[in-house]
Parts: structure tokens; C-alpha cells; sequence
């Protein structure tokens, strides 16, 4: 897990204007969630796994 696994970071994600508010929801389990919680079947958005990518590399860099 990265500082980035969150709801709001994942392809599944999704939101939906109703007449009662704003419905947020992951669109392949179905569930009404929040943009913070997190579940195992997260799949980070494209711009998402560039930053951990980024982040990774950073890292390596810093340890070598």
C-alpha cells in the first residue's frame, strides 16, 4: 500500500449528482464509499501510478 491507496485514487471510483446530494460510489463493488477509504482492489488511476512511479524511483535514487 502507498500514501496514494485511497477511493479517490482508484479507476473504479466514481460520484453522481442526485437530488439528495452527491452519491460516491465504487463502480465495479457497488458500494457507497469515501474518497479516503481503501480496499484491496484498488487500481490507481494513470496519473496516480506516474506519482508512485516518480516517488519509487526518488527513493532508489536516495538509497543508492
Amino acid at each position: 500500500m502507498t500514501r496514494f491507496h485511497a477511493c479517490a485514487t482508484c479507476i473504479h471510483y466514481r460520484q453522481q449528482k442526485t437530488g439528495h446530494g452527491i452519491r460516491r460510489y465504487c463502480q465495479r463493488l457497488g458500494y457507497e464509499t469515501k474518497p479516503y477509504y481503501q480496499f484491496r482492489c484498488w487500481t490507481p488511476k494513470p496519473h496516480v501510478q506516474a506519482l508512485i512511479e516518480k516517488e519509487r524511483n526518488r527513493e532508489e535514487k536516495k538509497n543508492e
